[in-house]
């Protein structure tokens, strides 16, 4: 038994774009869930998302549906609905699963699938808890993220690229998706779960303690590349070179202390200031002056000096490097990580593609899989679920009411 057969059998319909239902469906296919994505015959919202290959192929799209099925359907028309309908609400004690972040409405609206099979389980993801439109660039700016990253002024904002909120959603997807099916299988009963990208940021903001430090009357301060509540800081080595130093646990902070041989003047720098500096807290209250005696100790050395002392000390810290220099020269990133496989992906090539980073003690990691093209297994799902004959599966290509599997031609970039 490998990873993704761990979910064999279940079977779960996406409708779907962008990144928290994908990144859901694509966690699920790769623990071995049948997911098939229905899309539009041109392809969804994110079909061409960037970033992109040379001949337009999007990275992002394949990367967010690896492991799935494509199924290729006029959503426009009343029968390409009646046909998504009956995907999603084909018989099967593993089947009857809908996840979407699409207004359940018209074709998707849940009362209405509800009718065909009562015990259907179908996650909706929402921007907002009302329904409304949001997205992760719109929910960071109201949890005041912005005002906390970085530096400058009070006023001035600084967004990340790093969609998190997407992200945490998607995999709270899954859990939803998981909960509900162990629910059904216990009482028979299905479920509308309701996911708001807004409700899942703003309990992470309330886990975090973020929410309660402004209750308690607290204005955070911005600390650029600080470490909040410890010390943390970027450093420029002798070699011009950048790295980041963290002392955050008590393990890590006399790791740090050894390894510089700057426990003496800590000790010096505990008594000036009267601050207990194996305390997390007021090691963020002396960052100034601690970096002050690890400044010249970084900026006398080389990197490689630096990496050889810390390695052999167990010093918690990273250099700073480029996705290209990730790619390119880090070992963690390629097949010496059983994370990676090289696979064939339609469109762009050879190229490095990640598999589950769940690493389970009793099964064995399966390789990661490519994405499919669009509306690849359009004949195979059509047939197989919903009993089409060749016939009929002829008179919907004819009316144009379901797709072929896009043919791109593969480009890779030398």
């Amino acid at each position: 038994m490998l990873t993704d057969s761990i979910l064999k059998g279940l079977r779960v319909v996406e409708a779907s774009a962008f990144v928290a239902a994908p990144l859901g469906g694509m966690t699920l296919a790769q623990l071995g869930a049948e997911v098939i994505r229905i899309d539009p015959l041109a392809g969804g919202l994110d079909y061409k998302r960037w970033p992109v290959s040379e001949n337009n192929t999007s990275l992002f799209w394949c990367g967010l549906n690896k492991s799935k099925k494509s199924v290729a359907i006029d959503l426009a028309s009343p029968e390409g609905r009646e046909l998504a309908t009956a995907l999603i609400t084909a018989p099967g004690p593993d089947a009857g699963i809908l996840l979407t972040n699409f207004p359940p409405r018209g074709f998707l609206d849940h009362e209405t699938l509800k009718k065909r099979r009562p015990d259907l389980i179908q996650l909706t993801i929402s921007g907002d808890r009302h329904g409304g439109s949001a997205v992760d660039y719109t929910i960071n700016p109201r949890l005041g993220i912005p005002f906390l990253t970085g530096g400058g002024d009070a006023q001035e904002v600084w967004n990340h690229v790093l969609p998190a909120w997407d992200l945490v959603t998607g995999n709270m997807a899954v859990i939803g998706i998981l909960a509900a099916e162990r629910i059904r299988r216990q009482t028979g009963e299905g479920q509308h779960i309701k996911l708001a990208l807004e409700d899942a940021a703003l309990a992470v903001m309330g886990h975090l303690g973020l929410i309660a430090e402004a209750q308690l009357g607290t204005r955070r301060e911005r600390v650029n590349n600080d470490l909040f509540g410890a010390f943390g800081r970027d450093f420029l080595t002798g070699d011009g070179e950048r790295i980041m130093i963290v002392g955050l646990t008590l393990k890590q902070w006399k790791a740090l202390c050894k390894a510089t041989e700057l426990s003496a003047s800590i000790a010096e720098l505990e008594v000036q200031l009267n601050l207990n500096l194996n305390e997390e807290g007021n090691r963020f209250k002396a960052r100034e002056d601690i970096a002050a005696l690890l400044k010249p100790w970084v900026s006398s050395r080389s990197l490689v000096q630096i990496a050889e002392v810390f390695e052999k000390s167990g010093v918690c810290w990273s250099k700073y490097q480029t996705v290209q220099q990730l790619v390119g020269s880090d070992p963690a990133c390629s097949t010496s990580n059983p994370l990676f496989t090289d696979v064939e992906q339609s469109g762009v090539g050879n190229w490095l593609v990640p598999g589950l980073p769940l690493n389970f003690s009793g099964i064995p990691r399966a390789p990661a899989r490519a994405a499919p093209q669009l509306g690849e297994h359009t004949e195979e799902v059509l047939t197989c679920l919903l009993g089409l004959s060749t016939a009929e599966l002829g008179r919907l290509f004819d009316k144009g009411l379901i797709g072929a599997p896009s043919t791109q031609k593969t480009t890779v970039k030398a």
